[in-house]
């Protein structure tokens, strides 16, 4: 059964874990963002020029997600973006620091982490909770690692079901294309019905309606359900190694991900990414 100091030992755990990228550079100059803003420039020759990055839209960062898929991405008026969440606030910064302005376009998971979006030119680059695996880099390039994670098991508290094993006969939802869902296909019964839907957005609803079981997904988000809601509780979690990384159109914006490796190493070391992350993450609460 998931507690509240399950959840927080938990999300220490994962904050712990995170990958340290290597130090770069030396002091810079700092760049004026799209917000006037001055930040800290990519490197000791300043942050690249636009037309360099072969960019959708000059002087715009367009970044595809799958939205709503909180605390990753969120729907937020108040944003500059109109979306903000982990990941949003992650390219947001990025952004800011090569100057440029950030535009969001919501898309589905599948055609996105299959490469059909990217490939197509209709963003720069993928920001959606997407874990870097070796049949995704056929078709995508990704950015240095910037979030682990784990699976969850999400189920109401009222339920006689404690573990993936007590699924047998029963519904279980998924997200299609993720790998919560290989690894639901991978570990449940045979007799599990396992459902796809295409985002968190359904998901959820059809959890609170009954028409499933439970949930098999990444576990900040099943948390974020949980801690909202005291009707639903995390059961089980799975280490499955995961980490996220940016995605890229494979091959085609070299300097793009170069500059993108390097403005996540400059959050790092500036201390952004740290502030970023007790936003959504913080073990105090």
């Amino acid at each position: 059964m998931s507690t509240p100091f399950m959840r927080r030992a938990i999300l220490g755990a994962a904050a712990a874990g995170l990958l340290l990228l290597s130090a770069c550079g030396d002091d810079d100059e700092p760049t004026t963002t799209s917000n006037g803003e001055d930040t800290p420039a990519a490197d000791g020759e300043g942050a690249p020029a636009s037309e360099d990055l072969e960019l959708v839209s000059d002087g715009t960062l367009t970044v595809c997600s799958d939205v709503p898929y909180p605390p990753f991405e969120i729907e937020d008026s108040d944003a500059p973006s109109g979306y903000s969440g982990f990941d949003i606030d992650i390219v947001q910064a990025i952004a800011d620091g090569l100057g440029l302005e950030l535009v969001v376009q919501d898309v589905g998971f599948d055609a996105l982490q299959s490469g059909t979006v990217l490939a197509a030119g209709q963003c720069d680059l993928g920001a959606s909770a997407m874990t870097i695996t070796e049949e995704r880099k056929e078709n995508l390039d990704f950015s240095d690692p910037y979030y682990d994670s784990l699976q969850s098991l999400l189920v109401p508290v009222d339920s006689d079901i404690d573990s993936l094993d007590d699924l047998a006969g029963q519904a279980l939802g998924v997200q299609q294309g993720t790998t919560g869902k290989a690894y639901a296909e991978e570990n449940a019964p045979e007799d599990t019905e396992i459902t796809d839907f295409p985002s968190d957005g359904e998901l959820w609803p059809a959890l609170q309606a009954g028409t499933i079981a439970g949930i098999l997904q990444d576990f900040p988000v099943n948390d974020e359900h949980a801690t909202a809601d005291e009707g639903y509780h995390i059961v089980e979690t799975y280490e499955t190694d995961e980490q996220y990384g940016f995605a890229f159109p494979k091959d085609e914006k070299p300097a793009l991900l170069a500059a993108v490796n390097e403005q996540l190493q400059e959050l790092r070391d500036n201390g952004t990414y740290d502030e970023i992350y007790n936003t959504y993450f913080s073990t105090d609460s």
